[in-house]
């Protein structure tokens, strides 16, 4: 045919009677790219964001690894360093330039991994700290490497359903939960109230107390935003927050179990390297309570330096760094067995990793499930309320 008025397309009978579908058609074959385009770049925009601390460790276990090679073939640190980053190499990242640049400029390794923008995780910046006063490096790396083996575990988290209902269910409940509260419940109690029905009780306890509701789902968003955007920021925002705000993140962080856990096993691990290399018990001390990187800690370790100073032996002072008295028990045969603390202690260090994910895991499994049951209830709650109060309304209905 001649016309655009008529236009067949295949066997199966579909065909666009005019001009304008012609036109929508067209326009939707032009479109289907875009939107396919913008669809798979959101989903690569998730796994991005979800990789960047992945990415990060393996940054951090990649630059772990040259150094120790660098170290294996008579390479001091610098030199390492600075021949991976004349060789163009960008798997490191710009901050991996950037503590290259710094070295050019005459800062000592220990001194450079410590400035902004930080390239490493605070503890293990300070393991490395702690063993280049030591003066052997190698012997932390073992120690820097447990350390990152955390970030898997963040990044498994972060897959776990625990992501979908801190970016999903909670924030699409939440807005549903308060159209509902602020617009059609109220519409739906002014007819009620026209018909004489009887107006439910559940449906009135949610009315009055949808302010608060509403903000306990908004709060829950909120916060669950905010830990997301700690962990995509990594070891950057984590020191601006701790440096803006020392007493609260530290004391934060002291009192989760898991990463109270972590902080023994850094501390220990590092205390263990100093011991073995022979360095003074009161600085491998207050070197080891660096790496723990908190508050806390660090005041326990000058209450143990007290006691140093007191002539107490160190495994009775270490004893306030765990309350179970374990540690002090191990400090104890390592320095008995003449095996060094290191192997001594290497047991203790599996144990609390292990303690530590399985607390951390706990953690999560509640809060997932403390979300599923609260807005379980208020799902409960509303539906119960709507199909009683639809109940009256029919009742009332049938008597006009």
């Amino acid at each position: 045919m001649s016309s655009l008025n008529h236009i067949m397309f295949g066997a199966g009978g579909f065909s666009l009677t005019s001009g304008e579908d012609v036109l929508g058609f067209l326009v939707g074959l032009a479109l289907a790219p875009l939107v396919a385009a913008l669809v798979l770049g959101l989903f690569y925009l998730v796994y991005y964001v979800f990789s960047l601390p992945m990415r990060r460790r393996e940054q951090t276990r990649l630059f772990l690894d040259l150094i120790e090679r660098g170290l294996q073939h008579g390479q001091s640190i610098e030199q390492t360093i600075l021949g991976v980053a004349r060789s163009g190499d960008s798997s490191l990242g710009e901050r991996f330039r950037v503590l290259a640049r710094r070295m050019e400029q005459g800062i000592g390794f220990a001194q450079a991994i410590q400035l902004p923008p930080e390239f490493l995780p605070a503890e293990t910046v300070a393991m490395l700290k702690a063993g280049a006063e030591a003066g052997d490096v190698a012997k932390v790396l073992p120690a820097c490497r447990e350390a990152s083996r955390d970030g898997v575990e963040e990044v498994w988290k972060a897959q776990h359903y625990l992501a979908l209902l801190a970016f999903v269910v909670t924030p699409a409940w939440a807005v549903v939960f308060t159209v509902l509260m602020v617009l059609v419940v109220p519409r739906l109690r002014l007819i009620a109230y026209d018909m004489d029905a009887v107006w439910p009780f559940w449906l009135t306890f949610l009315a009055e107390h949808r302010f608060w509701l509403i903000a306990i789902q908004v709060l829950l968003v909120l916060g669950f935003w905010f830990l997301a955007l700690l962990y995509i920021g990594g070891p950057r925002w984590w020191a601006w927050f701790a440096r803006s705000f020392p007493r609260s993140v530290a004391g934060l962080a002291w009192r989760l179990p898991w990463r109270r856990k972590r902080m023994q096993r850094d501390f220990s691990a590092t205390l263990a390297v100093l011991l073995d290399a022979g360095m003074p018990e009161a600085r491998a001390v207050t070197l080891a309570a660096e790496a723990a990187d908190n508050e806390p800690f660090t005041r326990r370790a000058r209450t143990t330096l007290a006691d140093l100073e007191r002539g107490v032996k160190l495994a009775e002072a270490l004893g306030q760094f765990d309350d179970v008295g374990e540690f002090r028990w191990r400090v104890t045969n390592a320095a008995r067995s003449g095996h060094g603390f290191r192997a001594a202690l290497a047991g203790w260090h599996e144990a609390l990793a292990a303690q530590a994910f399985q607390q951390e895991q706990t953690a999560a499994q509640l809060l997932t499930t403390g979300l599923v049951l609260f807005n379980g209830l208020l799902v409960a709650l509303l539906a119960g309320g709507l199909f009683q109060m639809l109940t009256n309304l029919i009742d009332a209905g049938t008597l006009w």
